[in-house]
């Protein structure tokens, strides 16, 4: 009798960490984790300590879990309204609020914690940083802007991997952030677009809602476009070859592909050009700059 319990209560401790996970949706961390591992790598001008190492990647995951969690807990909502995200877990019930919060306020402890671990600098920027993340989840109510939001909360990554590596700031990680903001600004606007209609309803603010589908595509290239020339700044800036800059193909071919696999009269591939594509788009550039820089 004991082993059936014993066994029925590890089968519900793993059913609720698969349940966080999902709830956090951990593996969307692959938008930020190679440009703060690309501006640790750039700041220490190589490897850093592992010290570093192990508190920047336990301090990224604990704010994207604080972030996402708290999300899911100011948007419930509006998630059980809206049948793209009725199935979430605390609309489903299978995590409750409290647990949800607790997660949150665990994850945001953590990320000063070891915010403070790094040096001073990280340690007094990090509640900052909290606001900013934590934030975002408010603006869908009061801005259309609410993507340039989140690529502001994800922007301030690669600089969060520079400065706790204690290195001075130049334009390198300002590049970088910038980069970041366009690009996830504009994938964050195509994404919304299958909510365009749910929004409009429910007085929820985003660009598609605002401007329509069509010219919310447009506009999105537009923060592509600038991206792209950005991330060919950032090789100018960092003087690497010229030849290198034919690194940079992948990543542009990408970017038009993504593109081209999402209309406003067709939506049925826009996960495709979400998570698959983009999450390729960070790692292909981030290994590309890495690549060019320490060859040189």
């Amino acid at each position: 009798m004991s082993a059936v319990v014993t066994e029925r209560h590890s089968q519900g401790v793993v059913q609720t960490a698969r349940a966080f996970g999902s709830l956090v949706k951990i593996q969307h961390t692959v938008f930020s984790a190679p440009f703060v591992a690309l501006g640790v790598a750039l700041a220490a001008d190589g490897v850093p300590n592992m010290s570093v190492i192990v508190l920047v990647t336990l301090a990224l995951v604990a704010a994207r879990t604080a972030a996402m969690a708290f999300n899911r807990i100011v948007d419930i909502a509006y998630d059980s309204n809206n049948p793209r995200t009725s199935n979430r877990e605390l609309v489903t019930g299978v995590l409750s609020l409290r647990q949800a919060a607790a997660l949150t306020t665990v994850s945001a402890i953590l990320f000063v914690v070891f915010a403070n671990l790094l040096n001073r600098t990280c340690g007094l920027l990090a509640v900052p940083a909290l606001i900013v993340i934590l934030g975002y989840s408010y603006t869908k109510r009061v801005t259309s802007l609410s993507h340039l939001a989140l690529g502001l909360a994800l922007g301030i990554s690669p600089g969060a991997g520079w400065l706790a590596v204690g290195a001075p700031l130049t334009l390198t990680p300002f590049l970088l952030g910038a980069i970041v903001f366009f690009w996830v600004a504009g994938f964050d606007v195509l994404y919304s677009l299958a909510d365009t209609e749910f929004d409009s309803a429910h007085k929820l603010h985003s660009i598609p809602a605002a401007l329509g589908k069509r010219r919310a595509i447009t506009l999105s290239r537009v923060f592509h476009v600038m991206c792209f020339g950005l991330m060919v700044g950032l090789f100018l800036h960092l003087q690497t070859a010229l030849w290198t800059l034919s690194f940079l193909l992948p990543t542009l071919i990408l970017f038009v592909r993504q593109h081209t696999l999402v209309s406003a009269d067709d939506l049925s591939r826009l996960d495709v050009a979400f998570f698959t594509v983009n999450g390729w788009i960070g790692f292909l550039y981030c290994g590309a700059v890495g690549v060019a820089y320490f060859m040189r």
